[in-house]
Formats: C-alpha cells, structure tokens, sequence
C-alpha cells in the first residue's frame, strides 16, 4: 500500500486564510470520500510556518503551524502550495525562505502557488521562463516585477498532467478560489476523474473548471493617472460597444495613428486594442447574461459581436463555456 502524499501549505504572518483553507480541503475531502469506500487515505497534510505555532491571517483569525519550514526535509514532500495574502510582499523579500524555496523546488514533485503567492515563487526565480498566472488584480505587478515570467493574466491556473500547454511541477493559480479548482485539478490527476467530480459534489463547487478557462472577474480600467495617453478612449469604449472598434476607427478617436495607438496599448496595458476591446465586450456580456433578462442574440448585439455564433465562440475561446450554459450556471 502506497504511503500518503504529504501536501505542504506554506503560512506566514497576514497570509490569506482561504488561500490556504480551501486547497487543504480539497485533499482532506479526498480522504473522506475514501474513507466512504474503505479506503486508506492519499493525503497527509502539513502546514509550515515561519516557525511552529500559530500565525495571524489577513482575517484576524490565527492557523497552526506544525513545524517550521525551514526545519522541514523537502524530500518528504508531495506537493508544497505558496499561497498569497496581505503578507506576500514582506515574503517576496525574506533571502532565507526564498533560498529554502529554491532548494525544494528539485525535491518535491509539484511546487505551486495560491493568488499571489505567485510573487513568493517569481522572487525566488522559480517561474522564470514559465508561464504563470495570479489575482487579476496582481496581474500587472507580476508581469512588471518579472518581465521573464510569462504572464497568463486569464486563467485559472497553469497546471497540467499531460497538456504541453501546463506545467505539472511549477505552477500557479489566479485568485482564491482558483486555488480549489487547482487542488481539484491535482486530485484527478492523482486519483481519477471520478474521485475529483465526488469531491467537487461533496464541497457544492462548479464541476470541475479548466485550468485555461478565464478569471470570472470585472476587467477594471487601469488608474487613469497611470495611462494619461489612453483615459479618455478607454472611457468612451465601453458606452459605444455596437459601433466600429476597429484599430482604425479608436485610433481617430483618440486622435493618434493606427500604429501609434497599437503601441501605445501594449506599452501601457500590456495588450493590442482589438484584444482590449474583444475582453470589454466579452466582460460585458458576462455581466448581461448574469444580471439582466436578455436573450443571447440581444446581448451578441448590444455588445458589438453582432450574431450570437461570434458571441459563443467568444465564451468558448476565453471562458471554456458556451454563453447558454453560463448564463444557467451563473444567471
């Protein structure tokens, strides 16, 4: 029989509790549901910490921690997960964990993060070259910290089995409750289809996201003082979705050339205008189908994609879901 797989969480001083919680019960639910079917269990769970005992969350409320990290033999662990939380930005600058965390990196079998926990691992170096994802709202600072990182500011998370696409040792999840759709992802991998679909029953979840699917998250404007060339066209986009956004047509809006304004997007939000303009719509659409009593052809109207096929290939292409099934599921 084989030993349980022990699965580490790293805590710290203002860590984020859920971050935490909610992958850790992934796997303790795992247990359970094998415990039902006279099976031992696959995981053993352990959290670290500074040092053992209680650490303060961003909630107020304290976890334990069972040993220190830096006290822990990487070699007996499965899985170590990083999450993140108010305290992330003192850990980007710890030199001894970051330096335990590069010496683990080889000896553990998966090393992940949780929100922006994906920082701790870029401060470490660990994600360079790799892709990557985080908090939406942490995307930018990623992305300007580490520009050798390969930021995917739309997904859930970048782990993967068997896709060339994902990464089965390093990889990282997008905010909070991303960090359950990626325990999940690792108990299919671990213990099957059938055991992960049980658990995301047992703990009320949407079966099973894709990885790839994108953050369900409002696609907020950048702070204008930081974008002063685009304030204004970024402004006025949202209130003329139906008309033509081409690259031509926002660029005399803004009063800009073509290829100036091209530039001018990728230099300051990190993205072309079409792109731009395809997520606004998109995240409009999103927020029609959940809160207004709109059919599909109508919301593929209002914002610019004209006939619902373009909206549902839209959906597909960036949320891994039709708009019918999301509007049942999230409406």
């Amino acid at each position: 029989m084989d030993a349980p797989k022990t699965i580490a969480c790293l805590i710290y001083p203002d860590v984020m509790s859920l971050d935490v919680t909610g992958p850790l019960q992934v796997f303790a639910s795992a247990n359970d549901e094998r415990q039902r079917q006279g099976l031992p269990p696959s995981y053993r769970l352990l959290v670290l910490g500074p040092q053992a005992g209680a650490i303060a969350t961003s909630a107020g409320v304290q976890l334990l921690a069972e040993q220190a990290w830096e006290q822990t033999d990487a070699t007996h662990i499965d899985t170590l997960l990083i999450p993140g939380g108010a305290g992330e930005q003192q850990q980007c600058q710890n030199p001894q964990l970051l330096s335990w965390l590069r010496a683990a990196e080889p000896r553990v079998r998966r090393l992940g993060s949780v929100c922006s926990g994906a920082l701790i691992l870029a401060a470490a170096g660990l994600l360079d070259g790799r892709r990557a994802t985080t908090h939406w709202a942490d995307v930018g600072r990623l992305r300007e910290a580490h520009p050798q990182v390969e930021v995917q500011g739309d997904c859930l998370h970048t782990y993967s089995a068997d896709d060339p696409g994902g990464d089965a040792h390093i990889f990282t999840s997008a905010g909070v409750t991303a960090g359950i759709d990626l325990a999940l992802a690792l108990v299919e991998a671990d213990l099957g289809r059938a055991m992960a679909l049980t658990v995301a029953r047992r703990l009320v979840m949407f079966l099973r996201r894709p990885g790839g699917q994108a953050q369900f998250s409002a696609l907020l404007a950048p702070d204008p003082s930081r974008i002063p060339r685009l304030a204004a066209l970024l402004d006025w986009i949202p209130a003329h979705l139906a008309d033509d956004l081409s690259v031509e047509a926002l660029a005399a809006q803004a009063c800009m050339a073509p290829r100036t304004l091209s530039r001018v997007f990728v230099e300051e939000l990190g993205m072309g205008p079409g792109r731009y303009v395809e997520r606004i719509r998109l995240e409009t659409a999103r927020h029609l189908l959940q809160n207004a009593n709109a059919s599909i052809s109508t919301v593929a109207r209002l914002t610019g994609f004209g006939h619902p096929e373009n909206l549902r290939r839209a959906f597909h292409k960036h949320l891994s879901v039709s708009p019918q099934a999301y509007a049942e599921r999230f409406a």
